[in-house]
């Protein structure tokens, strides 16, 4: 580990962020919530530098409340970046993960970044007793697995371009914030390359659209309406009610969100159906096909449908792990 690292215990603030990322996967208990506010710690490392080096054991995980890091690892004295991270990930070593062995890989910032850790002794002990902080990291691992898998799967049979098309898609924003280099170096490609399939494969942009602005503007806009509960909502009504034109709403879901205007949708829906089952009171009264129309879904198979490609289980198994919690 880093001996020019300063670890500083967590503020209340920094607590209150991370269980809220949490308790978005499943609910945290009083107890829990003690141990963290105990045990969290924060620190900040500048860009380019080292947070864990190869063959050290690695004694926190990570996550990440600002910035990047990277995953890099070295064959035959050339760099070779395994994996990219941003805001609301968590990192570790992969191959030392729960500080259980030396790591294979070290990890390095790639802008100036804000983290919050724990140590992987305290972590160990809490996995000991309490079955919500398991369920969490256990959905955290299948997410990054699923994405390694596709990772891995598209650099062997892709060629240039589909690997570009494909980190484009699941990274949105990363192209425009990440320096080149390392996302061809994680992507297996001749920056050269990647350059030149960025430049044809760029569209051209719409009277200089702000797609941060206008992303911004959007969010806010279906957040304070709640719009997505509405069942006819459909992309030129949505325009006339946020104020930009259709052709410009398309652009910044495609280019912005990397969403296709219903699986924008559709992702509030959800979110909204999944904070309804995290409420005893509203699951007394409720059955999940009365929450799916009332969130705007038109059809059960629409909402059972959508559910699972978001959150990876069916709405009837996600209401038991909460309902399993709760008792």
């Amino acid at each position: 580990m880093s001996k020019h690292l300063q670890y500083n215990k967590a503020e209340s603030k920094d607590v209150g962020y991370i269980l809220n990322v949490l308790s978005s996967v499943h609910t945290v208990d009083q107890k829990l919530k003690e141990e963290f506010e105990k045990h969290l710690l924060r620190l900040r490392i500048k860009k380019d530098q080292i947070l864990f080096n190869e063959n050290e054991v690695c004694e926190y995980i990570y996550f990440i409340v600002r910035g990047a890091l990277m995953g890099c690892t070295t064959h035959n004295k050339q760099k070779i970046t395994t994996y990219i991270s941003i805001e609301n990930d968590f990192v570790s070593s992969i191959s030392g993960l729960h500080g259980s062995d030396h790591s294979q890989e070290y990890v390095i910032a790639v802008e100036d970044t804000d983290l919050l850790a724990i140590h992987n002794n305290e972590l160990n002990r809490l996995f000991t007793y309490h079955f919500g902080l398991n369920y969490i990291f256990r959905v955290v691992l299948e997410k990054y697995y699923k994405a390694a898998q596709q990772r891995s799967h598209i650099i062997r049979v892709g060629n240039a371009k589909e690997r570009y098309l494909y980190f484009a898609k699941t990274n949105p924003g990363y192209l425009n914030r990440l320096p080149l280099d390392l996302v061809a170096s994680l992507l297996n490609v001749k920056t050269s390359t990647l350059l030149s399939i960025r430049k044809n494969s760029s569209k051209p942009k719409e009277g200089n659209v702000d797609l941060a602005e206008f992303g911004q503007k959007l969010e806010r806009y279906v957040n304070d309406h709640q719009l997505f509960r509405q069942k006819n909502i459909r992309l030129h009504s949505l325009a006339q009610k946020v104020g930009i034109g259709s052709h410009k709403l398309s652009v910044v879901l495609n280019s912005y969100f990397n969403k296709s205007f219903i699986d924008y949708i559709n992702q509030y829906r959800v979110n909204w159906i999944k904070d309804s089952i995290r409420n005893p009171e509203i699951m007394q009264n409720f059955t999940l096909e009365a929450l799916a129309y009332s969130a705007g879904f038109s059809s059960r198979s629409a909402f059972y449908n959508s559910f699972k490609k978001l959150v990876g289980m069916s709405p009837l198994e996600y209401s038991r792990n909460i309902g399993e919690e709760i008792l």
